[in-house]
């Protein structure tokens, strides 16, 4: 999660907040409140008894809507749901609570779009006609909690998610239970979120806290989210077909011994996409190591020695992945193991990425790169790259994503981006 400021983006917001302000009436019941003249249905406050979501109606995020324990909020294929802005405490978000369930299914010809009220998309439609891939941080984003295993420090069960405060219980997350099920998830498309929470932070397009491997969670695009695309802390659910682009930090981030598998994954940059994978290790005692495998990730190369990173190691990160190619970076992105514990673990095999990684350097200057131009150990021993061999100039990849999973229903493929 970085800290950074947007004025223009945020100027912009400000404006949003003030029209849907005007336009909405706070309702803590859950319930519907009064139609605003767009005919949204406005939902605000915490959803206490189970309900469904229609795919002829829009939905509007007022402030933080919380699905609370013992609940399922259903949402139909098709639907769309538009928040307001909202800064801080107050930043619109939905935030399925620990024992709580979502079970939104969209389909290939019906997808789930969650978007800004500045989005004048309607119900059918998968491309908007007045935002693009530069507006972000317009709204907060979805946040799954969990009953799953973290390792968070001082080895708490369960501790708060980032941005919502104290106070409130229903951002908790972490348990005992690795095989909580938090409901289901696919073909899912998150647009313009990532607001700011306090203290320079902002929301991730896809939280999940401490989620469990009984929740399905596949086909899920999210796109120009202020902050990371999507962020995992502990749990071990299992993610498949992920796509993320034009987010403003890092693409796929790990923390707190999240150990589950993800396949299938794909990232496209742009000149505010950091990296396209930001791993933590365990913050706590207990140990996890994740799986990745089959993974594209498309660069920013501005022709210079800017654009964002490949990949950072940090903290003592723990897993393993494999089939990944990368493609368009700049001269100057590399991958770095930060610290001696990333490096040690590297070292003993308990961080792993030997295994068929490709590069694509042909656009850059140095042409067949060799590891000292990409692979970078921080480590006060700084040797741990010294017997690694990889491919690099390879124009034409044998392993990485298949990208046809994300035809037909995201945005990425609807512009052609991808």
């Amino acid at each position: 999660m970085k800290k950074i400021s947007n004025s223009k983006n945020w100027l912009l917001v400000g404006l949003i907040g003030m029209i849907s302000f005007a336009c909405s009436e706070d309702d803590d019941s859950g319930n519907d409140g009064p139609a605003p003249a767009s005919g949204n249905v406005i939902k605000s406050g915490q959803i206490t008894a189970n309900e469904t979501w229609t795919a002829d109606k829009v939905y509007q995020l007022s402030g933080r809507v919380v699905v609370t324990s013992g609940t399922t909020l259903t949402i139909e294929a098709g639907t769309i749901v538009k928040a307001e802005a909202g800064q801080e405490a107050n930043s619109s978000t939905l935030i399925i609570a620990r024992g709580a369930k979502l079970m939104a299914e969209g389909t290939a010809s019906a997808p789930i779009i969650f978007t800004s009220v500045a989005d004048n998309i309607e119900p059918g439609n998968i491309t908007s006609p007045n935002l693009n891939s530069s507006f972000n941080g317009l709204w907060g984003g979805l946040l799954v909690l969990g009953n799953a295993p973290i390792s968070a420090s001082g080895d708490v069960v369960s501790t708060q998610i980032e941005g919502i405060p104290p106070s409130d219980a229903n951002g908790l997350y972490g348990g005992n239970d690795p095989n909580d099920n938090s409901g289901v998830m696919r073909y899912i498309s998150i647009r313009h979120g990532g607001t700011l929470i306090g203290d320079g932070n902002e929301i991730n397009g896809l939280t999940l806290g401490g989620v469990g491997s009984g929740t399905t969670i596949d086909h899920i695009e999210v796109v120009a989210n202020f902050d990371d695309g999507i962020e995992w802390f502990g749990g071990n659910v299992n993610c498949s077909d992920l796509l993320v682009w034009h987010q403003g930090d890092d693409a796929f981030d790990i923390d707190q011994a999240f150990s589950g598998t993800l396949n299938n994954l794909a990232f496209l940059g742009n000149s505010s996409s950091d990296h396209a994978l930001e791993i933590d290790g365990p913050e706590g005692s207990l140990n996890g190591a994740f799986t990745m495998t089959n993974a594209t990730f498309i660069g920013y190369n501005d022709g210079g020695t800017g654009g964002g990173e490949y990949a950072d190691f940090r903290d003592g990160a723990q897993g393993s992945l494999s089939n990944i190619y990368f493609t368009n970076f700049s001269e100057s992105s590399d991958v770095e193991l930060d610290d001696d514990n990333s490096s040690n673990n590297y070292k003993n095999g308990i961080l792993n990425f030997n295994s068929a990684w490709e590069f694509n350097t042909s656009h850059l200057s140095g042409g067949n790169m060799d590891v000292a131009d990409i692979f970078l150990d921080k480590s006060s021993a700084g040797d741990a790259f010294s017997d690694l061999s990889f491919s690099s100039n390879v124009t034409t990849s044998t392993v990485g994503a298949d990208l046809s999973q994300f035809a037909g229903w995201t945005l990425g493929d609807a512009i052609g981006a991808l």
